[in-house]
């Protein structure tokens, strides 16, 4: 007989077709309650909990690797912001052997870090997983099986009940049922042993695959801490060493303690707090940077060792004596003998810019230089506010046309 293709006959051809109508058939029949159905509730158990593993095994297979598209999302990010960190580190700055060598490290433990997943999880994800479409192939086919066990089971029976019994027909009957039920139980007895082992695998896998992962990421996270450490490290003896520097430009020594880079005077004296104004005219708050925090807080310090007023020690018989050498003077207060205004106290510079809020108070930019007077009524000053005229003002114009009140802790005391 001719062939119909590679390995397939016309006669093999139509013995397929006409199982596929005989199971068709019995289906039918089952279905309409015409013909019984062997049922192994055991085995539909074991059928079910395989659908549930097979689909709990490719949903982790899903999310473990959209984990290591993470891991790898993550490398990407850390070697551009380290590349960036190196590329940006000056060669005179310190540490910088040791920030070229923490980048390489960095990427490193990346790569074996995403590597290890690969190797180990991934791969062992992918064996676990290729089990289940041999059985579920099996399990397909032992259905089918049987389908045609129970049709042959019913034709042997429907001939055993004829009134006409043909002895050909019912050897020929009784022969296919027994190949038929042995074919069937070949497939049946392998998968009622496979099937409960495959279930009972599955914490095994579970239990490598995690335990693998939290190793992995321990060591990984251990290095990468270590080396953050180093990293913070650097970067805090890289601050001390720009305050050194910062310090042997001004003449002012400066300290740093690691957490909290404000500088700090020898002096053991608590420096003084601002006090905010009243609520009639409360100081203007701002955010000062580092270095202005720093500069605020030596200031105070060196207030605070100067005495607010200095004792009188002149001999009262010499007092009088001293006031009719000093009328008329021009007060100058230690300014290089330029003549100042009355109640002239002391010099400040403006650290910001300050707009008036009010018609009493004096508009100030970052770096004027404003001289401090004493109010008229001592009783009118607010606490954190001063009196004073701008200095380039008082030089042109020798008035107070322009005088007001500002923000004390808008200022540095000069």
């Amino acid at each position: 007989m001719a062939e119909m293709g590679k390995g397939v006959t016309a006669g093999k051809l139509a013995s397929n077709v006409q199982k596929k109508l005989t199971r068709a058939q019995e289906k039918v029949l089952q279905k309409l309650g015409k013909a019984d159905e062997t049922r192994d509730t055991a085995f539909e158990e074991g059928v079910t909990n395989f659908n549930k593993q097979m689909l709990e095994g490719s949903k982790l297979q899903k999310d473990l690797k959209a984990y290591l598209v993470a891991v790898k999302t993550m490398h990407e990010a850390s070697r551009r912001l380290q590349d960036c960190l190196a590329d940006m580190y000056e060669p005179d700055w310190f540490g910088k052997e040791e920030v070229d060598a923490m980048v390489e490290d960095t990427d490193s433990l990346w790569t074996d870090y995403h590597q290890k997943l690969v190797d180990q999880s991934l791969i062992s994800m992918d064996t676990y997983l290729a089990q289940f479409p041999d059985v579920k192939a099996r399990i397909a086919k032992r259905d089918r099986k049987l389908v045609d066990y129970d049709s042959a089971r019913h034709h042997f029976a429907s001939l055993q009940k004829g009134k006409k019994k043909d002895d050909v027909k019912m050897a020929k009957a009784e022969e296919e049922l027994a190949r038929s039920q042995k074919v069937f139980d070949e497939i049946n007895v392998d998968l009622q042993e496979e099937l409960p082992a495959l279930w009972n695998s599955r914490v095994g896998f579970y239990v490598n695959t995690f335990q693998g992962m939290a190793g992995y990421q321990e060591k990984f996270h251990k290095e990468m801490a270590k080396l953050n450490v180093n990293l913070n490290d650097i970067m805090t003896k890289l601050d001390e060493q720009r305050l050194v520097k910062k310090g042997a430009k001004t003449g002012t020594p400066v300290k740093s303690d690691g957490a909290n880079h404000n500088a700090t005077s020898d002096s053991p004296t608590k420096p003084p707090q601002l006090r905010p104004g009243p609520p009639s005219r409360p100081p203007p708050r701002v955010t000062p940077t580092q270095d202005l925090k720093q500069e605020n807080i030596i200031n105070l310090f060196e207030e605070a060792m100067v005495p607010d007023a200095i004792p009188d020690t002149t001999p009262q018989t010499d007092s009088a004596e001293a006031a009719a050498d000093t009328a008329g003077s021009p007060v100058t207060n230690g300014s290089d003998g330029v003549d100042m205004p009355d109640g002239f106290t002391f010099k400040v510079k403006a650290m910001h810019d300050y707009a008036a809020t009010d018609g009493d108070e004096l508009d100030m930019k970052a770096g004027d230089v404003v001289l401090v007077i004493a109010f008229d009524n001592p009783d009118e000053q607010d606490d954190g506010w001063l009196m004073g005229v701008k200095e380039d003002h008082w030089l042109q114009h020798k008035n107070m046309s322009i005088k007001g009140v500002f923000p004390e802790n808008f200022t540095q005391r000069l």
